[in-house]
């Protein structure tokens, strides 16, 4: 039998997974399409966070998950992540935190999350900003400029305040802050563009607060995730390849990779 000794010189992204029925998903496909190593550490089933960027990582993925952000005595390990995400910050390591993790990058830098007026759950639209329409990542979400983007969302907390310094991408009516970036390389969305329509199915399966605080009907909700699964791929996959780009680019800076081809 012959084995493969070449090194694994792929840059590696570090998900953190808040939830069990929330793992990378098509996010984490994305990313291994780029020629990403995605490195997940369960922490909702005991695995440690580290509280700072392990050495050899270069992008961190903030998952989504049923607490809120400061949940710290329901979700323990929400103190190391926190810290880790404030770590990448400082450091310049990118982040791309998705509706928890998103909220999560928000809490750690300066911002407030609560809970708000409106629940937003199911296939909802959400603008760029002018911000947004520049941002070298959240510019490539979709090719028509000024668009609609559907998003698939399931949340009933809200990011209240922005960090000091932090620029808004993405909003619409009902939740002010849906994407926004702190420094040049760190972004939270508060959306869930890794999951697919039978996720979301599964999810709405579920006894879950949020879902019976919103009233919403769950079968027209996967009815509209199934038929709109093609147009949030087509949206969120090129958006998190330009983010896999600045993964790429903190890795050669890093001399870990070789140059991506």
């Amino acid at each position: 039998m012959t084995y493969d000794s070449t090194p694994d010189t792929r840059p590696v992204v570090l998900a953190i997974q808040n939830d069990p029925t929330d793992p990378p998903l098509l996010v984490g496909e994305w990313l291994a399409e780029d020629g990403i190593r995605v490195e997940v550490v369960t922490a909702c089933f005991g695995e440690t966070v580290p509280d700072a960027v392990p050495l050899g990582v270069h992008g961190i993925l903030s998952l989504g998950g049923v607490m809120g952000a400061n949940d710290d005595v329901e979700a323990p390990w929400l103190v190391q992540e926190r810290a880790l995400l404030a770590d990448a910050v400082e450091r310049g390591v990118p982040v791309l935190g998705l509706c928890l993790g998103g909220q999560l990058l928000a809490a750690a830098t300066g911002g407030t999350v609560a809970l708000g007026p409106i629940t937003e759950i199911g296939v909802v639209q959400v603008q760029r900003t002018v911000d947004g329409l520049r941002d070298p990542v959240m510019s490539q979400a979709v090719p028509n400029a000024g668009a609609d983007i559907p998003a698939a969302q399931w949340h009933q907390d809200h990011i209240t305040e922005l960090p000091d310094g932090a620029v808004l991408l993405l909003t619409n009516a009902d939740c002010r802050v849906q994407g926004f970036r702190v420094g040049d390389s760190a972004y939270g969305l508060q959306l869930h563009p890794e999951i697919d329509a039978q996720t979301f199915a599964d999810w709405a399966g579920m006894v879950d607060e949020a879902l019976e605080r919103s009233g919403l009907d769950p079968a027209v909700l996967m009815a509209d995730m199934f038929a709109a699964e093609h147009q949030l791929i087509a949206a969120w996959r090129p958006m998190t390849r330009a983010w896999a780009d600045l993964v790429w680019a903190r890795a050669r800076d890093a001399q870990d990779v070789p140059t991506a081809t």
